[in-house]
């Protein structure tokens, strides 16, 4: 299953590769468009959510990240590093990234009250990391932390 949102011309295609949760497409693609609208991205980008079962995300995360096979709740590959504009004379649309979630994994590890406040929490998580934000350290983190809040203040509750 497959949904597609626009906002202020971002566009963001949402695709559920999973079963054993159901999952709102649109809802999650239209969290991800309007968090990316207000951090700045321009019209004419283009992201991409999927949620996937365990075992994909585990082989996911060995291809891509540290070589470890356990699931996790989120993987963010950036593409373009925001440098938007023109390339021999072309408008070329900036590919922000794609941010896969694990709704299992998630279920299963969440302290949140809902598995909606959970994915809520992963999109804009996954977000913050596509636009360069990391939590390496206990400062980053603090301030990625708020900054998530801040968002799903905004667009979630």
């Amino acid at each position: 299953m497959t949904s597609v949102v626009q906002v202020h011309g971002i566009h963001v295609e949402a695709r559920d590769d999973q079963e054993v949760e159901p999952i709102d497409l649109t809802r999650w693609a239209n969290l991800l468009a309007r968090g990316l609208d207000h951090e700045g991205v321009s019209g004419g980008a283009e992201a991409n959510l999927v949620f996937v079962d365990s075992d994909t995300i585990a082989r996911l995360k060995v291809d891509h990240l540290d070589g470890h096979g356990e699931p996790t709740d989120v993987l963010a590959f950036p593409i373009d590093d925001g440098d938007e504009g023109e390339s021999d004379g072309l408008d070329i649309p900036r590919m922000v990234g794609d941010i896969v979630i694990c709704p299992a994994y998630a279920r299963a590890n969440t302290t949140l009250d809902s598995l909606d406040d959970e994915i809520a929490l992963l999109v804009v998580h996954g977000l913050l990391h596509l636009l360069g934000h990391d939590h390496a350290d206990p400062d980053e983190q603090t301030r990625m932390q708020a900054h998530e809040q801040a968002l799903l203040d905004r667009f979630h509750r």
